[in-house]
């Protein structure tokens, strides 16, 4: 799936027992969609993390920043009913709207 947001919080980037960085985060996204015939504005916020390189490169974008993020949705915690996007890859956008992207970062 692939989602326009702002970042809105990113915690320290940390590291698994086997080394791997991870990155949790909040993103807020807003948009106008199409429900019933009708407009209907949107807006939410949704945690996500994100893992290896992709979690390195967003360690370094300040909070605020407008991401195009692509991944799935998985449970947020393995017993949990919440849901967290696993961005596999993302645009740093100068707009949250479908404008040019400035940085491409994907995971491998």
């Amino acid at each position: 799936m692939t989602l326009d947001a702002r970042l809105q919080a990113r915690d320290n980037l940390r590291f698994t027992p086997a080394g791997i960085p991870v990155l949790d985060f909040a993103l807020a996204h807003e948009s106008t969609q199409i429900e019933a015939g009708s407009e209907r504005r949107v807006a939410c916020e949704l945690a996500a993390v994100a893992l290896g390189p992709v979690a390195r490169a967003l360690a370094a974008v300040a909070p605020g920043a407008n991401l195009r993020c692509r991944g799935f949705l998985a449970r947020r915690y393995r017993n949990g009913i919440s849901v967290a996007l696993h961005v596999n890859e993302f645009d740093l956008t100068d707009y949250p709207t479908e404008q040019a992207t400035t940085h491409s970062i994907k995971g491998n």
